[in-house]
Parts: structure tokens; C-alpha cells; sequence
């Protein structure tokens, strides 16, 4: 097992497995996919194509054997019309990407897993609304937003709609009222996830991504949230930055496999 930052106001985080496991379980928690069948250690989760995460297979117990994993997810995967990708984190053999690997399946979009101790003490902006369900226009701008095609709106909506957990609907306006960007904020056991903060193209590098993520971590704080964790690629360096000022730090890494036909 790699080694994990310190530990976070997680429960119970007694060992770093137990903390990589609590944040996968918040993770797959606050991200739902439509479906799921456990085997043997791992989770096949598929939401009709629509995302990697929502339709991917991934360890939830340390070490769990890969044996007979590949083929089961093939089977499962094809028979539901979709590729085999498997999501490789820490709770992974190593057997597992080994064989993926020896199999041709390629590595890729590797993504860090951070998260932070405390939450940052900033003044909540006045711009970002934050609203507890979400409305149609926010869903349908969420959605274009982070470039979801519209033959996946529906699906893409009701996996929003199929969170069980207190959420955070955030949107940022400028001085004219529009609507220029968006963020989500899952609430589970004192955590909260920050998931697809993003801001329109033509007004990024003005501070707006901190005015939102600011903005969300003021309600975890406001719900009585402790710590907060999130998601991010690892090339995504203006982001990384972004958060590493707000005081997160990398907990563990995972990557993607996927098969040839998908690289």
C-alpha cells in the first residue's frame, strides 16, 4: 500500500487502507451510478456509458484478488453494450493492473485524490447561490457546462437527481446576471466532496473557480462538515494549484484502464 498524507477528520481513518476506503465509499456514495454488482472484492458500476467513474469496475476491499475479476467484468460490461474499463486505486491488487497491462488494456487520465484536514476559513461570495435541490436550468447548464452531449442529459440528470446525501447546487453569476459557472458539494459523515467545479472558458483565470469552491466549503462548514475531499486530473496543474492554496493536499493517486479499442 502507498504511503497516504496525514490522516483527515474522517471516520474511522486507523489505517491508510481504512482512509482510502473511506473516501472510495463517500466517493461512489456521492457520484451513484444507475447500476451496480459486487464480485469478490470489487464493484462493476454502469450508468449506460455516461462517464468512466458511473461505469467502471473498482477494488472496495484492500488487496482483493483479481482472479476471474477481468473476465466477469468483460462479460457484464458486453453484455450491457459497453467497453471493460477498469479504475486502478490503491485498494487494487497489483496483480490487477499487471494483467490489464499484459492484456493490452491502456493507462490513462491518472487523477489525484485530495483532500484537506480543515476548511478554509473564506468569506462565503456574494455571486454564488447555493441552493440544496437542483433546478432544471441549472441541471441543463451543469450539464453543458462540463461538455455532457445531449443525448446524455437524461441519464446525466438522474444520477443528480438519485443522490441520496444533503448536496450543494452551486452557481456563480457575474454583475449582469448570467449564469457563468457551477458547482456540486456532497455531505456524508463530516466529509464533504467537491465534484465538477467549473467555470464558463471565457471567464476563467479571474478567481471565479476560488470564489465557488470557497463558497461550497463555507456551507460544509455551515452543515458541520469537518473536512472536504475531491477529485482531480493530475494534468490539470491550474486546478491542483487552486486547491493546494486552499490548503488540500494529494491523499493517493488512480488511473483508468482501458481496453485497446478505447486508447
Amino acid at each position: 500500500m502507498p504511503s497516504v498524507a496525514a490522516p483527515l477528520a474522517l471516520t474511522p481513518p486507523t489505517t491508510p487502507e481504512a482512509l482510502i476506503r473511506a473516501l472510495e465509499e463517500r466517493a461512489f456514495n456521492a457520484w451513484p451510478a444507475r447500476q451496480s454488482v459486487l464480485h469478490s472484492g470489487w464493484v462493476f458500476r454502469l450508468s449506460g456509458g455516461f462517464t468512466k467513474r458511473a461505469n467502471s469496475a473498482n477494488a472496495i476491499e484492500a488487496g482483493a484478488s483479481f482472479s476471474g475479476v477481468r473476465a466477469a467484468a468483460e462479460a457484464l460490461y458486453a453484455r450491457h453494450g459497453l467497453p471493460a474499463v477498469f479504475r486502478i486505486s490503491p485498494l487494487a491488487h497489483p496483480d490487477a493492473d499487471r494483467e490489464l497491462a499484459e492484456a493490452g488494456y491502456t493507462h490513462f487520465d491518472p487523477s489525484q485524490v485530495m483532500a484537506s484536514a480543515g476548511l478554509e476559513a473564506a468569506q462565503a461570495h456574494a455571486g454564488v447561490q447555493i441552493d440544496a435541490t437542483p433546478s432544471a436550468s441549472w441541471l441543463d447548464g451543469f450539464a453543458a457546462a462540463n461538455g455532457v452531449r445531449a443525448p446524455y442529459h437524461a441519464i446525466h440528470h438522474g444520477m443528480v437527481h438519485a443522490i441520496a446525501l444533503p448536496c450543494a447546487f452551486a452557481s456563480l453569476r457575474d454583475g449582469t446576471g448570467q449564469t457563468i459557472g457551477f458547482g456540486l458539494a456532497v455531505l456524508e459523515r463530516g466529509a464533504i466532496g467537491l465534484y465538477d467545479v467549473v467555470v464558463d472558458p471565457a471567464f476563467r483565470g479571474q478567481g471565479h473557480g476560488r470564489e465557488l469552491v470557497c463558497a461550497l466549503l463555507q456551507w460544509g462548514r455551515d452543515v458541520g462538515a469537518v473536512s472536504a475531499y475531491l477529485q482531480v486530473r493530475t494534468v490539470n496543474e491550474v486546478a491542483r494549484r487552486l486547491y493546494a492554496g486552499l490548503g488540500f493536499a494529494e491523499v493517493y493517486g488512480y488511473h483508468y484502464r482501458i481496453p485497446p479499442l478505447m486508447a
